[in-house]
């Protein structure tokens, strides 16, 4: 289509304002609490919604080629925002986290951007050396040298759920261009080995992963989360408890507009609600898919994956931490979860998305 790919633009706006509508019926107790005003979150997030769709549209204009030829300024400078946060009187600490960048009553955390750009420079990577991608030194090992620079400057915020989306996304990423298996059964072994590093190093990971085995250890401290989100969600039922009713968001689930609020809707919404959500990421990933197998130049195609996969591995562990399959991480809802920073990077990936798709 000329115009790009329609079905996934009224997919992305349906599901954001449903996010939205969903904001203010997880956020609206808190909010009256904290700011005595019960709109003060989805009034943030609608603010940011309208700068989304500008982006989108503007993005869609916006020849993907471009990012091919500044993809190494584009990195660079992820970087030096990535080493910036990191400074003292700088970077505002959030959540036990150094990693955004505090503008008023607003934050700017710039790893959510960091995904972009290096799909971006994953992407022109893979497309100058398809042919080297065989050979495991000379075509593997320099982006994984990257990849892993930038995993060590997120990890020292810490960040460790938006690094992990980071590193799969971009596994997947070269995986897809041809990298023999065996080598990632390899690397597969010592990245975990690694991971079971970081959380001995890191206590309150340990006892994340305490409490994912077992929430009821310390159902008052590092299991309170994922206990709190799986009452939400067992009463939910086929049709849920009605829309605004929830129970846990009257101060049981902690900021529930944010990480959990999938379980919100699971609550309010029943099996229906997580019929909706996941339906309309099965068409977003769908439509970005079928843009990538569309796409002749191998940078359009790398792009268009890497795009698609990062939505829906951000949103597949989202919800894997709320039914309690994987431990808390702290990865947002694409769309859904309130945070100006991640929405902006989503919609600014369906915005080039739309672009490859219009020039298809």
């Amino acid at each position: 289509m000329k115009k790009g790919d329609l079905p996934l633009l009224i997919t992305v706006i349906i599901i954001t304002v449903f996010g939205l509508i969903m904001i203010y019926s997880a956020s609206s107790i808190w909010s009256m609490y904290k700011f005595n005003n019960q709109y003060h979150f989805v009034i943030q997030q609608a603010f940011f919604f309208v700068i989304g769709l500008g982006l989108i549209f503007i993005l869609k204009k916006i020849d993907y080629h471009i990012y091919y030829k500044y993809a190494n300024l584009i990195i660079l400078i992820c970087a030096v925002f990535l080493v910036l946060v990191l400074i003292p009187g700088i970077g505002s600490i959030r959540n036990g986290s150094r990693s955004w960048f505090g503008i008023g009553s607003f934050g700017i955390q710039p790893s959510e951007f960091a995904k972009i750009g290096l799909i971006i420079y994953t992407a022109k990577y893979l497309a100058n050396n398809n042919r080297l991608m065989k050979n495991i030194v000379k075509g593997v090992l320099p982006i994984l040298g990257v990849i892993g620079f930038f995993f060590l400057l997120i990890m020292l915020e810490p960040d460790f759920g938006t690094a992990m989306v980071i590193v799969l996304t971009l596994v997947v990423l070269i995986f897809i261009s041809g990298v023999q298996i065996s080598f990632f059964l390899k690397i597969g072994l010592v990245g975990l080995l690694g991971i079971i590093g970081i959380i001995i190093a890191a206590p309150y990971r340990m006892k994340r992963i305490v409490s994912f085995l077992n929430p009821w250890s310390d159902p008052l401290g590092s299991g309170y989360q994922i206990l709190q989100s799986l009452y939400a969600i067992g009463p939910g039922g086929l049709l849920g408890q009605g829309f605004l009713h929830s129970r846990q968001k009257y101060f049981y689930l902690p900021e529930p507009q944010t990480d959990f609020i999938f379980s919100i809707i699971s609550e309010e919404l029943g099996f229906l609600g997580v019929l909706i959500v996941t339906s309309l990421f099965i068409i977003i990933f769908y439509r970005g898919i079928s843009i990538a197998l569309k796409t002749n130049d191998l940078f359009g195609k790398y792009l268009a994956f890497g795009l698609s996969f990062g939505l829906i591995i951000q949103a597949s562990l989202n919800l894997m931490v709320v039914v309690g399959l994987i431990p808390v991480t702290g990865v947002t809802l694409p769309f859904l979860s309130y945070g100006g920073s991640s929405l902006l990077v989503s919609m600014a990936s369906i915005g080039i998305l739309l672009n490859i798709s219009k020039n298809n």
